[in-house]
């Protein structure tokens, strides 16, 4: 286990809820990008398999939980697109 990664993955896992929220309560995708949304979400995904394949700890759950607020940010994106 990398403590560094954690502690990575925690910051930007820390972000994701406050965007999430942001956008559910407003309602507004305005600034944002479903391609840049998707690129780090497939970057999540690729540090899930590498744990999965590779290093199985207990930072997968980081990871998931990131998955998880990205898919929920992208999902909004394009329930919410036509507001912005």
């Amino acid at each position: 286990m990398s403590v560094f990664e954690a502690f990575m993955l925690m910051c930007f896992g820390a972000s994701w809820p406050f965007a999430v929220l942001k956008t559910y309560k407003t309602k507004n995708v305005k600034g944002k990008s479903a391609k840049f949304i998707s690129l780090i979400l497939m970057g999540y995904i690729f540090g899930v398999v590498h744990k999965v394949i590779f290093s199985f700890d207990i930072i997968l759950i980081l990871y998931v939980f990131n998955v998880l607020l990205v898919f929920a940010e992208l999902v909004m994106y394009f329930k919410y697109k036509n507001n912005a």
